[in-house]
């Protein structure tokens, strides 16, 4: 699978309310982590969780299922098993009118769930964060693959 960096970046800029299913509350989750970045940069994220529901999380209830989430989510974001993911991607085509996008995060890929969206005009990205993508994409990203705002000379 290859992305154009074009393509990318025209999927983070016209993206607006995102689906996070899988995110976790846990702060040492790489879905928080994710999540959390995104709500940061503006984005409105819908936390999908059904072992966290009702509980809040960057300023969101956490829904248990998508068709619980607003419906003009435009994207959503997979942290869940390969295997797990056509359910989601059917429910998503079903649920969202204005959805764009369904995004698999690192490790997950499905070609089945991927052939059943863009059947339906929807980009799919696999085995790709958006977070790491937004980064590198939107000059981000420094030596070692973090910001963190502290010049230093000191290694």
């Amino acid at each position: 699978m290859s992305y154009s960096d074009t393509d990318l970046k025209t999927i983070l800029k016209r993206t607006q309310k995102i689906a996070v299913v899988g995110v976790s509350p846990n702060s040492t989750r790489p879905s928080y982590f994710v999540a959390r970045y995104l709500s940061l940069k503006g984005y409105k994220v819908v936390p999908v969780n059904p072992g966290h529901a009702g509980k809040m999380l960057f300023g969101q209830t956490i829904v248990a299922d998508l068709s619980e989430a607003p419906k003009d989510v435009d994207m959503v974001d997979i942290f869940r098993r390969s295997e797990a993911v056509p359910p989601i991607v059917e429910q998503s085509l079903d649920v969202f009118p204005n959805l764009k996008t369904i995004w698999m995060q690192i490790g997950v890929e499905n070609e089945q769930a991927a052939t059943m969206a863009e059947a339906k005009g929807i980009d799919v990205i696999q085995n790709r964060c958006p977070k790491i993508e937004y980064q590198r994409l939107f000059g981000e990203l420094r030596m070692g693959g973090f910001n963190t705002g502290i010049i230093s000379s000191k290694l």
